[in-house]
């Protein structure tokens, strides 16, 4: 471990919230879901509905979005120790991959602001998709269920919806009554970073169960995860006097991670009011250089809250209410403190059902959003900004034959983005203060139709047509100055337009039971796209000497454009066990229209080929994880070599006195294959392959 990781591990956080801390302090002492028989989840009284929570707001059972759900025993499988790596893999999702503590989901090619990160449908106001070495302030050890809408979802979530959408559920404001306590305890250890990893939660209700029950629940969870540098197969490391070294390890890549929440609501049988405090830490090292440390803190307050059949015009409304503290610093080798990056803000909606006209069922809503950033120290590259944003937005669903459906609605966002210019006028950098305005219009059209009577029981095509537009970001506008995650000198436009886009998806699929198939295609073509590219002028050189290449946001034509096939099939289903096949298949391709070039970080073709044998409560399963060769990629970047995976796993359901419980072991990358993820940016990808064999194990007990 990194001596600055081992300096600060028990560093104390600054608390945005004194008496939240202290209570915490005394309270908090699918592909693999297809292969596993059904497990009670971590937390039995807030059992999720088999339906997509995210971007369905009138609980249909269907979406003409393309979504991903992970729960149960496919999400303690998965667990990794970012939200990137988590769901890398999921049909169009991979990750940046920064090493394995800065990792954003990448879904359909897209990441950064097209994509939004959400907390119980709220935002999380950090500061990662500034810096690809900026962490998710999201630990997926606490996390119940985590969705993901593939397209855009701008219409409900904002504009920087515009690629997809990843939402991570916890109960932390619990929704349903309980009857005496229920818990969860989570043990890990292992794996290519030798994780040592725990997580814990307890939930007390005073009230009466069951559907019309009512009364108090508390919830109380805590988590703790430490890792050490991640081995890799042998790599030649370059340095920075040039030539390599030889390596079996990320440099740098440890991390040590905690946090907790305590949460209560007052639940009754037609809705809930709660409220609940959380907090995260993170210290882990940045692999682009040996001796930086990031040490990270995020501090919560939310309020929430539904009541259901008011009878009249509106029949439900749902409110939440969120105030964020974010800071993270960036520590020298020395102890210094380089640079402080801060993100205050809060954020809320509320949305409303209204009663059924003749078939048409829908919900209307305002949201809100204000953030002030700041960046403090030599290497700040963005002034200190201010954003304030509101929004109207309406979804509505029409019924037609059988199950058939269609679904529209648009949304009316306004942005003021603040740029608070230079500091210190001495020292010119950013320019004098200056703001821009946005106003953004969104609209989508889609459908779901049953074909059972024209190609059988399960069958069902879904189509989604959308409009986007978007904002530029704070950094889109106003950066100047070198940004060294990327190792370059990025520049912002202040004269950013708004990005816009048009987005087709289609889809036909079928569901059996076990069996299920899906074959969809998706082309996205904008008008404006915001991309960051070389410059074309001379490098800049800093006052210590050393050269930086120049790159501008600019707005160019862009397409995007690909593929993606699911399958499993139950091949034997009887005494002697179970055994299910799975296939999935993605490719895109995406091209800067202006220029004629491929868009920079592009995930490959990738095939997984999957097969799970069940039996008495053991599951064996095996993954064969194949990554095509990326060779379309711009100028200034380098092609990224094909490689090969094998994954096992072992898993037992078991019931401990009173709990249920699953034991598992997992086997990853199992030949060693050395491997390079096309979605990391050119500077850091040959610093960090990703993870060699490793051997890890695990226990998660609920009750």
């Amino acid at each position: 471990m990194p001596t600055s990781l081992r300096n600060t591990g028990g560093a104390a956080l600054r608390p945005a919230f004194p008496l939240a801390r202290s209570a915490l302090n005394a309270g908090c002492l699918c592909a693999l879901a297809a292969a596993l028989p059904a497990l009670a989840q971590s937390t039995p009284p807030a059992a999720l509905p088999p339906v997509v929570i995210t971007g369905n707001p009138l609980g249909s059972d269907s979406l003409a979005t393309p979504a991903s759900v992970l729960t149960g025993p496919g999400l303690v499988l998965r667990r990794a120790s970012s939200l990137g790596e988590t769901l890398s893999g999921l049909p169009g999702v991979s990750s940046s991959w920064f090493g394995p503590n800065a990792n954003r989901p990448v879904i359909r090619g897209q990441d950064g602001e097209r994509i939004r990160v959400l907390g119980n449908g709220g935002a999380t106001l950090d500061a990662s998709a500034l810096s690809f070495d900026h962490a998710v302030p999201i630990e997926p050890l606490v996390v119940e269920r985590l969705e993901v809408l593939r397209g855009p979802a701008a219409l409900l979530y904002g504009g920087s919806a515009i690629g997809g959408v990843v939402n991570a559920i916890d109960n932390r404001i619990p929704k349903s009554p309980l009857e005496g306590h229920a818990g969860a305890l989570e043990l890990r250890g292992g794996g290519a970073a030798r994780e040592r990893s725990t997580s814990a939660l307890l939930e007390a209700g005073t009230g009466t169960g069951g559907t019309a029950g009512r009364g108090f629940v508390l919830h109380a969870d805590a988590f703790k995860r430490r890792t050490d540098d991640l081995r890799v197969p042998d790599f030649d490391r370059p340095v920075e006097s040039g030539g390599s070294e030889r390596r079996d390890r990320i440099v740098n890549s440890a991390s040590d991670a905690e946090g907790g929440a305590l949460g209560g609501s007052m639940v009754w049988g037609q809705g809930y009011l709660g409220a609940s405090v959380d907090t995260y830490r993170n210290d882990y090292g940045i692999v682009a250089e040996e001796d930086v440390l990031i040490r990270m803190q995020r501090d919560k307050l939310a309020l929430a809250g539904e009541w259901r059949e008011l009878g009249g015009a509106i029949r439900t409304v749902r409110a939440r209410l969120q105030a964020t503290d974010y800071e993270h610093e960036e520590v020298e080798g020395t102890g210094e403190v380089g640079t402080t990056f801060g993100n205050k803000g809060e954020d809320g909606r509320i949305e409303l059902e209204h009663a059924p006209v003749g078939g048409l069922k829908g919900v209307f809503g305002l949201q809100g959003e204000s953030a002030k950033f700041e960046a403090l120290g030599e290497e700040a590259f963005v002034p200190n900004t201010e954003t304030r944003q509101w929004a109207l937005f309406i979804h509505e669903e029409l019924a037609l034959a059988g199950a058939s459906r269609l679904s529209f609605g648009g949304r009316v966002e306004r942005s003021r983005i603040e740029s608070s210019g230079d500091a210190d006028s001495a020292e010119p950098k950013f320019g004098a203060a200056q703001d821009r305005r946005f106003t953004a219009i969104s609209a989508a059209l889609g459908g779901v139709w049953d074909l059972a009577g024209s190609l059988g029981d399960g069958w069902q095509a879904t189509g989604n047509l959308a409009y986007t537009e978007r904002a530029p970001a704070s950094y889109e506008l106003y950066a100047n100055g070198v940004h060294l995650a990327t190792s370059a000198f990025e520049r912002g436009d202040a004269d950013l337009d708004l990005e816009r886009g048009g987005n087709l998806d289609v889809a036909l699929e079928w569901k059996s039971g076990a069996r299920r198939l899906r074959a969809g295609a998706f082309v996205s073509r904008f008008s404006n796209y915001i991309a960051l590219l070389r410059s074309g002028e001379a490098d800049f050189v800093s006052d210590e000497g050393d050269s930086f290449p120049v790159y501008a946001f600019e707005g160019v034509k862009a397409r995007l454009q690909g593929i993606e096939l699911e399958g499993a099939w139950r091949a034997i289903d009887d005494a002697k066990g179970s055994l299910d096949l799975e296939a999935q298949l993605d490719a895109l391709r995406a091209d800067n229209r202006s220029t004629g070039e491929p868009l920079p970080r592009i995930a490959p073709l990738r095939l997984r080929l999957g097969a799970a044998y069940s039996l008495a409560g053991w599951t064996l399963r095996g993954d064969v994880v194949r990554a095509q060769r990326q060779s379309r990629v711009p100028a200034d970047d380098e092609r990224t070599p094909a490689y090969t995976l094998l994954n096992l796993a072992l898993s037992k359901q078991l019931t401990v006195g009173f709990s249920d419980a699953l034991l598992f072991v997992r086997l990853d990358n199992a030949t060693d294959e050395l491997a390079f993820n096309a979605g990391s940016i050119a500077t850091v990808r040959e610093l960090a392959p990703l993870p060699g064999r490793s051997l890890s194990a695990g226990l998660r007990m609920s009750f």
